[in-house]
């Protein structure tokens, strides 16, 4: 028995036999809805936000596109209350061959939302015989977002953040969330978290369109350093503990997490400089 689903018993459920779509989360609130990521409310009345801060949060996610893709980096904190309650924490995960979604807010809640979105992104492929487009995938997460607007209504928010390679154009995309399920196309560069507002202020100081890949890795390793220097709840890189941000880049070539190693490179190359200069690089104040 498994989350109170009896495996034996599956086959007399008509939801198995029905005519449905190609949505997981469709057949699973036919099938199974107990096991649906949802928050359900107290005995009584609704649950109360006492404590809710003491849950661990994830922070700050960022996000931009690159020549021929798009790079995603999250740092690995994770805090509860003013606690730091982990410190390597993983908030940027494969979807599949051509997406990536990065998590803030309640981590178990936002952690259940990514795999369930990763089952819903298989099991449409294997329906379909094709994978959703880029597009289809932001709307099917808005959906999943959308279902857990009871809990964030109660203070338990999880917001992704979706990066990805659109085959059909040949360009990389970025898609943020409100806690109601909107669905935004972000231009150039995203970020959310508690650090996303030192982030990005950062970031658009550094970013030129039809930068390399390797260069907006750097430059979105430099604008976390930022959030980091700012902001208590966003951890940069630790170097006596040898932990890194999570890099992970989409393109043609699909899904990549670069190895701890290639994190490491780039978090030193940052530290190194800041050094010699503490505040980090220098936007010029005219055009090239």
């Amino acid at each position: 028995m498994v989350g109170g689903f009896e495996p034996q018993a599956r086959w007399h459920n008509s939801a198995f036999l029905a005519t449905g779509s190609s949505s997981f989360t469709d057949f699973l609130t036919m099938a199974a809805p107990e096991l649906l990521p949802r928050v359900r409310h107290a005995e009584g009345g609704a649950v109360h936000a006492a404590g809710l801060t003491d849950l661990p949060h994830g922070t700050t996610i960022i996000a931009a596109v690159c020549e021929g893709g798009a790079v995603m980096v999250g740092d690995r904190r994770a805090t509860s209350g003013s606690m730091i309650s982990q410190r390597d924490m993983e908030k940027v995960f494969g979807t599949d061959e051509y997406s990536c979604v990065g998590i803030a807010g309640v981590a178990g809640i936002a952690i259940d939302l990514v795999r369930l979105f990763q089952v819903e992104l298989e099991h449409y492929e294997k329906l379909e015989g094709r994978q959703l487009s880029l597009e289809g995938k932001a709307n099917r997460l808005a959906g999943l977002v959308r279902a857990n607007l009871g809990g964030a209504m109660q203070g338990l928010v999880a917001l992704p953040l979706l990066a990805g390679y659109d085959e059909e154009t040949g360009h990389g995309r970025i898609f943020s969330f409100d806690v109601a399920g909107g669905k935004y196309e972000e231009q150039r560069f995203a970020s959310i978290g508690s650090g996303s507002v030192f982030a990005r202020g950062a970031l658009k100081k550094l970013y030129r369109d039809g930068m390399s890949m390797d260069d907006v890795v750097l430059a979105i390793m430099q604008s976390l350093y930022d959030a980091a220097d700012d902001d208590s709840a966003t951890g940069g890189p630790d170097m006596s503990r040898r932990i890194y941000p999570v890099i992970a880049t989409v393109s043609a070539d699909g899904y990549r997490r670069l190895s701890d190693e290639e994190s490491a490179g780039y978090a030193e190359a940052v530290v190194s400089g800041r050094m010699q200069v503490p505040d980090g690089p220098q936007a010029p104040l005219r055009p090239a």
